[in-house]
Formats: C-alpha cells, structure tokens, sequence
C-alpha cells in the first residue's frame, strides 16, 4: 500500500483549493491594514518633525485620510453599483443553476430518483440575487452619491 496515492493527493489538491482562497484573503486584509497604519505613521512622523523645525503647523498639509471601506479604486460610493453587482450575479448563478438542472436531467434520465433537483438550488439563489438587486435598486432620482 502506497502511502500517497493518487486518491491521497487529489484529496489534498481538493481541501487546499479552498484553505489557499481563505488564507489569502486574511492576508490581503493584513497587508492592507498593516499598510494604512504605515502611511499614517510615516505622515505623523514628518508632522512631528516638521513641528520640530519650527513650522507652523497651521502651513502643514492634513494628514492622509485612511481609504474608506465604501471606496474602491478610487470611486466615489454609488448606490447603482450594488444593485448592478447583484444583477450580474444574480444573472450568472440563475445561469449556472439552469445549466447544471438541464445537465443532470439529460446526464441520467433512466435513474428513477430526481436527482436534477440539485440544480435548483443555485437557480433560486440566483432568482433571489435578482430579487434583491431590484429591491436595492435606486429610485426617484436617488441614483447620485450622497453629499458629504
């Protein structure tokens, strides 16, 4: 007996896709947070010895603001981008979900058990994707970012 088989292998090839999807995320994060701490270290430094030198510190430029959450490369927020986010989703999972109900109904048509059933799941999800996408929608004009 083999202690790492071809069956050992693809079993750890199928656990690590999701752990290295996980961990990079919380390492984007980190880096990210550890990141901004940095930049408002360094600009409190130079306040500081800038202040030292004797500038007033009234002439100093504010110091940089952290990226807001809400802020993604540099947009501004809108609320359209959510609504238009879970379209698109909402539209690819409903997709995908017809897709695999069609493909498992054709793949096993003479097995007495309704097993194309799964491929209702994501359709609903999908459906529900859409429905939350037409709830969160902006109305009446409301379609510009809100004033500061």
């Amino acid at each position: 007996m083999r202690l790492f088989g071809t069956d050992t292998i693809m079993m750890f090839m199928i656990f690590s896709i999701p752990i290295v999807a996980i961990v990079g995320g919380i390492t984007a994060g980190i880096v990210r947070t550890l990141g901004n701490q940095r930049l408002a270290e360094l600009a409190q430094r130079e306040r500081i010895a800038a202040i030292e030198r004797g500038i007033d510190p009234s002439k100093l430029p504010p110091p940089p603001v952290p990226v807001d959450e809400s802020d993604w490369m540099g947009r501004s927020y809108n609320p359209r981008y959510r609504a238009q986010g879970l379209m698109v989703a909402g539209l690819i999972v409903t997709a995908a979900g017809i897709g695999t109900t069609v493909f498992l109904f054709m793949l096993l048509p003479a097995v007495g058990h309704p097993i194309w059933a799964a491929g209702l799941i994501p359709t609903f999800v999908g459906l529900a994707m859409l429905i939350g996408a037409w709830l969160v929608r902006p109305r009446n004009g409301d379609s510009a970012a809100p004033k500061v």
